[in-house]
């Protein structure tokens, strides 16, 4: 019988082939910035302060959160903090300036900054952006930079238009001057798509990347190529979104979003047999949303959002529940998870 696998909050896995480690479980901030929901700066400086005291020690953010709420809300609460204890990452390719289009609500932030993004993925445009987080955050020591929200998914056909201001405008040459001089120790891709990822693996020396959504109890496909290409030159992968929007955080109980929206009928279905697999053992559907990524070795960490002290205190709890090792292979064994996603280390192969 396979015994109950248990993990922690606190397990550490290296970035790259950097110095720099990171907790399992890591604090994403789009929740920060409003997203869907506003929060005060009280209920801002509470979630993090419970992320510290479950044992996190990575947080990422973003300029794009509530318009650069998230990264000054996230610096004012850190500076609380040992500047040494904790592994800190934000984002670049969109600059920020005063707004002058009515804000639509259409990214789904509530009150946001009254700023606006502008797409700058140019040498000069990611150097201006990783001094202007700097200061929102007030904090001068950045310690991962990832290019955000650049790929086909976003930019459609004007992709190609801003993936050569990465290449020919200079922004990887930016990127690669900041590493060398150390004021980042490491740099990525903060993005939805594989894809995107695995293209700028063929230009650039990335150390890791931030996927969102596609390594999933829902989805595997960065099992055909991304997950080993990163396992073969060192590439970490930092891993949001596993619930997928919502859906695998309660279930058919919850909101059913998936993916930005609402779930289509197959993905509905297959939650449901996920749920009933669930039942059968007695296993929170969230905890075993948040633990299945970590279970690959190229997963340096599983970024969870949240809302209030209290939500993400229950995530480090669902990330630490022991869940039986027959649980894993039922899932495997019926079809609902890839017959090549490793499982947790204790689940005979």
């Amino acid at each position: 019988m396979a015994q109950p696998h248990v993990q922690q909050v606190t397990q550490r896995r290296r970035i790259g082939r950097t110095a720099l480690q990171v907790s399992a479980l890591s604090l994403g901030t789009a929740p920060l910035g409003g997203l869907y929901r506003d929060l005060t700066d009280d209920e801002a400086q509470a979630t993090v302060d419970a992320a510290w005291d479950t044992g996190v020690r990575f947080f990422d953010t973003a300029p794009h959160y509530g318009h650069t709420k998230a990264e000054h809300r996230l610096g004012a609460a850190l500076r609380r903090y040992p500047r040494d204890e904790y592994v800190l990452s934000t984002k670049v390719g969109r600059r920020f300036v005063p707004r002058t289009h009515a804000y639509d609500g259409s990214e789904g932030w509530q009150n946001p900054l009254p700023f606006e993004a502008i797409y700058d993925y140019t040498r000069d445009g990611i150097l201006r952006s990783y001094e202007d987080s700097q200061q929102r955050l007030g904090l001068v020591d950045i310690d991962i930079l990832l290019v955000h929200d650049i790929g086909r998914l976003t930019h459609g056909e004007r992709n190609a238009y801003y993936w050569r201001q990465l290449t020919e405008g200079g922004g990887f040459r930016a990127l690669d001057e900041l590493r060398a001089a150390g004021a980042v120790k490491a740099i990525g891709f903060g993005v939805n798509e594989r894809e995107v990822i695995l293209d700028a693996m063929r230009e650039f020396d990335l150390d890791c990347a931030l996927l969102a959504g596609r390594y999933t109890l829902l989805e595997q496909a960065p099992l055909d190529d991304l997950l080993p290409a990163c396992a073969e030159r060192g590439v970490s992968i930092l891993l949001g979104g596993a619930f997928n929007s919502g859906i695998l955080a309660r279930g058919l109980e919850g909101d059913r979003k998936f993916n930005y929206g609402d779930a289509p009928p197959d993905v509905v279905v297959r939650v449901a047999k996920l749920d009933a697999v669930c039942a059968r053992f007695d296993v929170p559907l969230a905890a075993a949303a948040l633990q299945f990524p970590y279970a690959h070795s190229a997963v340096a960490t599983v970024l969870t959002g949240a809302r209030s002290a209290a939500e993400l205190r229950q995530n480090a709890a669902s990330f630490e529940t022991a869940l039986p090792g027959e649980f894993w292979l039922a899932l495997r064994n019926e079809g609902l998870i890839d017959a090549r996603a490793p499982l947790p280390a204790s689940v005979a192969r």
